[in-house]
C-alpha cells in the first residue's frame, strides 16, 4: 500500500462518537510536549467538555529540539516545554493535576529494556489509579524514534495490561505519497472535532519554542512544518485500531 492511499484511507474512515472512541477515562501518550495538541487536541478538548478529563502523560523532556542554541540550554527549554505543555492543555480544558511528566531523554527514549519496563509499569499503575480503559499512543507509522518508542509503550498496555489501545497519527502525515508501506488497510474511527478546532489551533499554538520565532539562535533547531499543521488542524482526528 502507497502512503498515499493510506492517507486516503485515513481520512475515510467512519466517524464515531465520542463514548465510542474513548469510553470512560482515557490515557494519551505524547511522546513529546505538542504531540497530545497535534494529534488528540479535539479528543481532550471534547472529553474535558463532556466531563471526563483524561490523564495526559508527556513521556520526554523536550530538550533535545534546538541543541546548538547558548541561549537556551537544556534545563532552560526542558522546562519552557514543561510550561507550553501546561498552557496548551489549559487552553483545552485540561488541568494541571491532570498532566503528567515522565522526563525520559529526548530523542532517546528506551525501546526495550529495564528502563521501559519500569515505565510501562508506572503507566499501568497511572492507568488503574484513575480507571482509564482505553490507552492512546503514536501511530506505529510515525517515522521518530521516541514515537516508536512510546507506540511500543502502548502495545506493552495493550498486551500485558488488557488496556484497549488506539493509535494516533502524526508524523505519519507526511510520508511521501509513493511511499511502499507493508502496511494492510487500515482500521478505525475519525472524531468530529469542528468544534473545537479553534481550541485545537490555540493550543498548537501555545508550544511556540516549536514554531521558530523563539529561539533564534540555532539555525539546526526544530521548526514544526506547515504541511503538518495543515494535515492534523482539521475538523477531524484518526484513531486506528493496532
Amino acid at each position: 500500500m502507497k502512503a498515499a492511499s493510506l492517507h486516503a484511507a485515513w481520512r475515510s474512515l467512519p466517524l464515531a462518537p465520542l463514548p465510542i472512541i474513548a469510553p470512560g477515562t482515557a490515557l494519551i501518550l505524547a511522546p513529546h510536549a505538542d504531540d497530545e495538541s497535534l494529534g488528540c487536541g479535539g479528543l481532550i478538548a471534547a472529553c474535558c467538555q463532556a466531563g471526563r478529563p483524561p490523564i495526559v502523560v508527556i513521556v520526554t523532556d523536550g530538550a533535545a529540539s534546538h541543541p546548538r542554541s547558548r541561549q537556551w540550554p537544556a534545563p532552560r527549554l526542558r522546562e519552557q516545554r514543561r510550561q507550553e505543555a501546561l498552557r496548551a492543555l489549559a487552553c483545552l480544558g485540561l488541568e494541571a493535576e491532570r498532566v503528567v511528566f515522565l522526563n525520559q531523554p529526548d530523542a532517546a527514549t528506551a525501546h526495550e529494556g529495564p528502563v521501559f519496563d519500569h515505565l510501562v509499569r508506572d503507566l499501568a499503575s497511572l492507568a488503574m489509579q484513575h480507571g482509564c480503559a482505553t490507552v492512546f499512543a503514536p501511530s506505529r507509522l510515525d517515522p521518530h524514534c521516541d514515537h516508536e518508542a512510546v507506540w511500543k509503550m502502548g502495545l506493552a498496555l495493550h498486551h500485558h495490561h488488557a488496556l484497549r489501545l488506539l493509535a494516533y497519527p502524526v508524523w505519519g502525515w507526511l510520508l511521501a505519497a509513493e511511499t511502499e508501506l507493508d502496511h494492510a488497510p487500515p482500521v478505525g474511527l475519525r472524531l468530529d472535532i469542528a468544534p473545537y478546532r479553534a481550541l485545537k489551533a490555540r493550543a498548537v499554538s501555545a508550544h511556540e519554542s516549536q514554531y521558530g520565532g523563539l529561539i533564534t539562535d540555532d539555525p539546526t533547531g526544530f521548526s514544526l512544518p506547515a504541511s503538518l499543521l495543515a494535515a492534523l488542524i482539521t475538523d477531524f482526528e484518526v484513531f486506528l485500531a493496532p
